[in-house]
């Protein structure tokens, strides 16, 4: 009950500070900005108001607020409001940053920039900030926030509990302590829940868990959000391939990968940046869409070129440049139902070498099934239409052979993709357009050619 309250007292203030922005209050807009708004409110504020206007607000932000909101922010707004600061200014913003957050803030920057501000703080954070950074982004090690409570095993829980009571907090979702040997080597871990209700006689080692595996800090970032989503995970220890602690990964950057996956996955099927803002600058914008559009124009040039082979044909019988776009289209349609499955499959783990054979073997008989189907539907309406039986069966010979490329090209096309280290997201629906587009075509027209000629 009270979380609703609070959501309801924070779309009011949001409310009340949109009133005083129109009304060009800027002392109004400043008090509810910083004394009625969290952090990640005020980031949704930034993110969802036109650049003049988003200038404005980041102005009137008070200065010990910056650096919890930009921890909030996309990447490309991020990176937009840490250029216009200096080293200094960014050292006195990023000082509570933890070492994940620091890294991912840091990695947007030049390399003179970053050097000048890790020159800035004192040799245990830039250590920790330093041991982040030298893992990829997209891996555990990029993830992993260097701040951990180890314990060891021959200690015991009153001992742990005493240990615990010198700390004037815990690091965020501290849900359990990593149990260490004394070269720092990764032996278990320690759940809060289970110091509560020991003996406070007992070790550590009577009472830790040791069926938790640590995540190697090799690791993609999305094995990482599956082993946390399979397992239920809050936290999890990181180690090297010597099996020595590094640090742990937390719920909350876990929740980001997955958010950054799922935008990524959406925005790349329209060739868009997942972090694209959705009020960047018309020329930032149109420059961006430019690249995508002219790659799609080649692919509708490759389509075009297969239609004038059969200029002949379509000159003849007429009805053919009415029915083309039907085979193009469901072929496409098709395609990209298989296409998101297996992406999805993919991304989740689900398919390996084991079941591609049985995927694709389901895929071919789903797309001669609907061929089959749709073929009947199509034809029947095309011969009525054109009062022409001949057409009709050749729309539904071309819309089943259509459907069964699609579904292959659909199941196979990812995975060939990702073998050569291309996003399927990105290139497979411009692909796979295509590859509907020329199969329909051909072999409509050339089974119209062939029946006709």
């Amino acid at each position: 009950m009270t979380d609703i309250l609070e959501k309801g007292q924070a779309k009011q203030r949001l409310r009340s500070l949109s009133e005083a922005l129109d009304s060009g209050a800027l002392k109004q807009v400043a008090r509810i900005l910083n004394g009625g708004l969290s952090p990640s409110d005020i980031a949704h504020l930034l993110e969802s108001s036109p650049p003049r206007q988003r200038a404005l607000l980041w102005n009137l932000v008070e200065k010990d607020l910056e650096g919890e909101v930009l921890q909030y922010l996309s990447d490309d707004i991020r990176g937009y409001f840490l250029s216009q600061l200096n080293a200094q200014e960014l050292a006195d913003i990023i000082e509570d940053f933890e070492s994940d957050d620091l890294a991912d803030l840091l990695q947007q920057l030049p390399d003179t920039v970053i050097q000048e501000v890790l020159d800035t703080m004192d040799e245990q954070d830039r250590q920790r900030v330093e041991e982040v950074l030298s893992y990829p982004e997209d891996t555990a090690g990029g993830l992993m926030n260097t701040d951990t409570i180890t314990v060891r095993p021959d200690i015991s829980i009153d001992v742990v509990l005493r240990y615990l009571r010198l700390h004037r907090s815990l690091p965020p979702m501290t849900d359990s302590l990593i149990v260490v040997s004394r070269r720092d080597e990764f032996i278990g871990i320690l759940p809060i829940t289970r110091i509560l209700v020991s003996s406070p006689t007992a070790t550590v080692r009577e009472v830790m868990d040791t069926d938790i595996e640590p995540v190697p800090v090799t690791l993609s970032d999305t094995k990482v959000a599956t082993l946390f989503e399979r397992y239920d995970l809050i936290s999890a220890p990181v180690v090297n391939d010597q099996g020595r602690l590094l640090g742990r990964i937390t719920i909350d950057d876990v929740v980001d990968v997955i958010r950054e996956d799922a935008d990524h996955s959406l925005m790349s099927m329209a060739g868009l940046d997942e972090d694209e803002d959705t009020f960047a600058p018309v020329w930032k914008t149109t420059r961006r869409r430019a690249v995508w559009l002219g790659i799609n124009l080649l692919t509708a040039f490759i389509a075009s070129a297969v239609i004038g082979l059969f200029e002949a044909t379509i000159s003849k019988v007429v009805a053919l440049a009415v029915l083309m776009p039907i085979v193009a289209s469901m072929g496409g349609i098709a395609g990209s139902q298989t296409l998101t499955l297996v992406i999805r499959g993919m991304a989740v783990g689900q398919i390996s070498g084991a079941n591609v054979s049985w995927l694709l073997n389901r895929e071919f008989m789903v797309g001669a099934l609907n061929g089959l189907f749709w073929a009947v539907v199509v034809a029947s309406a095309a011969a009525a239409w054109f009062q022409d039986m001949l057409i009709g069966g050749i729309i539904a010979a071309a819309l089943v052979i259509n459907l069964i490329a699609a579904a292959f090209v659909g199941t196979v096309l990812p995975l060939f993709l990702k073998s050569r280290n291309i996003d399927p997201a990105l290139a497979g629906s411009v692909i796979l357009t295509t590859v509907t587009d020329v199969v329909g075509f051909m072999a409509f027209l050339g089974l119209a050619t062939f029946f006709y000629s």
